[in-house]
C-alpha cells in the first residue's frame, strides 16, 4: 500500500520560488543571469485588443444567478498579454510554460493574438516558447547565437 504525499504549504513553495511563478520561470531566470541576459520579469503588458463598448442586447450567464443579466451596452475589457521575460534591449521575449493548467485554457488563443500584435506592428522580437529546462537552454543559446550575429 501506498502512502501519501505530503503535499507543500504554498508558503513553503513561495520561499523557495521567490518572485517566480514556477520552477520553470526561476530556472530561466537562473540562466539569464548565468549568461549575463539583462531582462525584466512580467514588467511589459501588451494591449493585443482595446477595450470597448458593446452598443446592442446582451444578455449573459452568471455563476451564481439563475436568470442571465442583462449586459446591454457594457464595457468590454481590454485583451492583454504579459510575457514572463522580456530582454532589457527589447530584442528577444521567453514564455515558459511548464504545464498548461486548466485555468489557462485561453493561453493558446492569447499567444497567438500577442504574435500577430508583434507581426502588425512590426516588433523584431526573437520570440521563444519554452515548456521545459532543455528548451529554456536552447532560446538561451540562441539569442546568445543571434546577438554574436549581430557584432
Amino acid at each position: 500500500m501506498k502512502g501519501k504525499r505530503k503535499r507543500r504549504s504554498s508558503a513553503h513553495t513561495k520561499k523557495t520560488l521567490g518572485r517566480y511563478k514556477s520552477n520553470l520561470e526561476k530556472y530561466c531566470a537562473n540562466q539569464l543571469h548565468e549568461y549575463g541576459l539583462s531582462f525584466d520579469y512580467e514588467e511589459h503588458e501588451f494591449v493585443l485588443i482595446e477595450g470597448f463598448r458593446f452598443p446592442y442586447r446582451y444578455l449573459k450567464m452568471t455563476n451564481k444567478a439563475k436568470m442571465m443579466s442583462d449586459r446591454s451596452n457594457s464595457k468590454q475589457l481590454p485583451i492583454k498579454y504579459t510575457p514572463d521575460f522580456v530582454g532589457r534591449d527589447h530584442d528577444w521575449i521567453i514564455e515558459t510554460k511548464g504545464i498548461y493548467l486548466t485555468s489557462h485554457h485561453d493561453f493558446p488563443m492569447r499567444w497567438k493574438l500577442f504574435l500577430r500584435f508583434l507581426s502588425m506592428n512590426e516588433l523584431p522580437y526573437g520570440v521563444y516558447l519554452a515548456k521545459n529546462k532543455g528548451q529554456v537552454d536552447q532560446a538561451i543559446q540562441d539569442i546568445i547565437k543571434s546577438r554574436e550575429g549581430d557584432e
